[in-house]
C-alpha cells in the first residue's frame, strides 16, 4: 500500500545483508524525515557475527575492528525529490524477507498514518540507500567524492578524463583535458555500475599514468589498469568492458 507520495514524512529503511558471511555480513537502518530546507537523517550500520571469525581474517579483508557507524544530522535537500519519486514508483509485498535479507520500509505521512511493507524492487532501494550512505560519508569527511580517472592514448592524441561524483550535493563532473562540464546525474551513474562489474587483474596494474597506447582506467585507489589486457568481464552474456570504453567516449 502506498501513502501518497505528496504527503510523505518520514521513512525508515532497515537492511539485512541476509546469508553473506563474516566480515561481509552487516545491517543498517536509515531515518530520514522530510518538510524541512534539508533532510534530517540518521544511520545506524553495525556488522554482524564478527565474533565468529579471527580478527586476522577480519583484517586481511580490508577491515578494521571498529567498522560499525553512527550518524544524526542534515542532508542537503536536493535528495528529497529523488527519495519521493522512488517512493512513487515503487510496488511493495507484504511478505517477510527470508535468509537472503534485503530492505524493508517504514513510512509515514502528515496525517501521522503508518506503513510497514518491503519494496519489490529490492536492487533499486538497495543501491539508492548506499548512494546515500555516501553522500553522509562525504559530508562527515569520511570519504571525499568518488574519482575515476580515464585515458585513452590514440596516436598522437590524448584524451585524459577525470569523473568526480559528488554523492553529497547529487552532482557528476567530468574534466576532460582539463575542461570541466557538469553531466547527467542518472546517466553518469550508469556507467559508474558498469565500472565495479568487471575483474581487474591488479597483478598487471601500475601505480604510474601509462605512456603507451591504449584505454585504461584508475578507478580511486591509485591503480591503473589496460582495459585491452587488465580487465575482464565477468559474465560473458554482458560486455561490461565494451560499455565503460563508450561510455568515457561519450563523455568526450
Amino acid at each position: 500500500m502506498h501513502l501518497k507520495t505528496e504527503d510523505l514524512t518520514r521513512i525508515e529503511i532497515e537492511y539485512d545483508s541476509g546469508a553473506i558471511p563474516p566480515p561481509y555480513s552487516h545491517i543498517f537502518k536509515l531515518k530520514i524525515s522530510f518538510g524541512k530546507n534539508f533532510l534530517d537523517s540518521q544511520l545506524d550500520l553495525v556488522y554482524t557475527d564478527r565474533d565468529e571469525i579471527a580478527e586476522e581474517e577480519i583484517v586481511n579483508e580490508g577491515f578494521t575492528m571498529d567498522d560499525n557507524y553512527h550518524f544524526q544530522g542534515e542532508i542537503p535537500k536536493v535528495w528529497e525529490k529523488p527519495w519521493r519519486e522512488l517512493y512513487a514508483r515503487s510496488k511493495w509485498s507484504n511478505k517477510k524477507l527470508d535468509e537472503e535479507g534485503g530492505i524493508k520500509l517504514l513510512s509515514k505521512d502528515s496525517q501521522g498514518q503508518i506503513i510497514r511493507t518491503v519494496p519489490l524492487n529490492q536492487e533499486e532501494w538497495q543501491i539508492f540507500s548506499q548512494d546515500f550512505i555516501q553522500a553522509i560519508y562525504e559530508i562527515t569527511k569520511k570519504e571525499g567524492p568518488l574519482t575515476i580517472h580515464y585515458l585513452i592514448r590514440e596516436n598522437d592524441n590524448v584524451q585524459d578524463i577525470d569523473l568526480v561524483v559528488r554523492f553529497s550535493i547529487r552532482k557528476i563532473e567530468v574534466s576532460v583535458n582539463g575542461k570541466s562540464k557538469e553531466v547527467d546525474w542518472d546517466e553518469t551513474k550508469e556507467l559508474l555500475s558498469f565500472i565495479f562489474l568487471p575483474d581487474y587483474d591488479y597483478g598487471i596494474a601500475t601505480e604510474s599514468k601509462p605512456t603507451q597506447k591504449g584505454h585504461f582506467i584508475e578507478c580511486g585507489d591509485g591503480f591503473w589498469h589496460d582495459m585491452q589486457k587488465g580487465v575482464f568481464n565477468i559474465d560473458d552474456s554482458f560486455d561490461a568492458v565494451g560499455k565503460i570504453k563508450k561510455g568515457f567516449l561519450k563523455l568526450i
